[in-house]
């Protein structure tokens, strides 16, 4: 442990995590007004989701964590730590994991993954020299725990059963550290599979030797073709490459004001090549923002 930090600390967490995770934490202990307006101005200036005061409850409930993690007493004792004892640059990715809302599902919006299938990589095969040197680039800007990035992983290798010069790559980022890991692992529980097609599932997905388990896993071969790593979408730059093919960004700016939502779409859109696409949430919507896009369907842009 770092020992500036740990001077901070109270003895619990000094004296290691068995100790912090004994901690006495009082599920009725409230977060002070002052504390939640500091914690609601960082979240937003920092992943640009907005913590609106009906929320206070939800996020008493996830920063109890982190005040049991650190051998604490009380959500004043972690705010005070966070904005008053310089905590805050060593705790700010676990405050944002625990914050984070990270809803996912296999073949959500399952519409967007039929025009997957059957236009757009179909259609980018004969646009555009593909093969493994050239390979289509699709990158999930919001991929939790990795069952949107798997879903298109999925749709890849069975549009490459068709087009075999169809070789392809995942990129597929969070700001949330905890989902990463799940995600690089490929370990779901087995009802996560429901909406996943049985013949696909049968090819992409292993069950555990041990037939009593509940849980499954994403095959090798998949699991190679998806590169996992962490990205705030609040930066002003993204390491990306800017020849993508598609970018899925689905379901996340619902949770950003209007000027973040278009500060986020315009560097979206710089990482597109031209006629690259771009999919959103189905309640999503571009409405009223100049971007280098144009509706192709419901939620789905071609950059110009």
């Amino acid at each position: 442990m770092n020992h500036a930090i740990a001077k901070t600390l109270p003895a619990r967490e000094a004296a290691g995590p068995e100790a912090a995770e004994s901690s006495w934490v009082d599920t009725h202990d409230r977060l002070r007004p002052r504390d939640f307006q500091r914690l609601g101005e960082f979240i937003h200036g920092y992943s640009g989701i907005k913590v609106p005061p009906s929320k206070s409850t939800m996020i008493e409930g996830r920063l109890r964590k982190r005040v049991r993690a650190l051998g604490m007493h009380s959500l004043a004792d972690y705010c005070d730590y966070l904005f008053d004892q310089d905590g805050l640059a060593a705790e700010e990715i676990h405050l944002i994991d625990v914050v984070t809302t990270n809803k996912t599902e296999f073949f959500r919006e399952p519409e967007h993954f039929r025009i997957l299938a059957d236009d757009v990589l179909p259609r980018i095969a004969s646009e555009r020299r593909i093969g493994p040197r050239a390979p289509v680039k699709i990158w999930s800007a919001a991929s939790s725990t990795g069952a949107e990035a798997y879903t298109i992983a999925m749709v890849l290798a069975e549009q490459r059963r068709h087009i075999p010069e169809l070789a392809g790559v995942v990129y597929a980022t969070d700001i949330c550290t905890d989902v990463l890991g799940t995600a690089r692992g490929g370990i779901f529980p087995a009802e996560m599979m429901t909406p996943v097609p049985p013949e696909i599932r049968s090819r992409y997905v292993m069950r555990a030797k041990d037939r009593t388990s509940s849980l499954v896993r994403i095959v090798p071969e998949l699991r190679a073709m998806v590169q996992f790593g962490r990205l705030n979408l609040m930066d002003t730059s993204y390491p990306m490459d800017r020849d993508l093919d598609i970018v899925f960004c689905r379901n996340v700016l619902i949770y950003f004001d209007k000027p973040t939502q278009l500060a986020v779409l315009r560097r979206l859109c710089d990482h597109l090549r031209p006629g690259g696409w771009l999919f959103l949430g189905h309640s999503e919507t571009l409405s009223g923002f100049d971007l280098p896009v144009r509706a192709a369907t419901t939620a789905v842009f071609r950059r110009s």
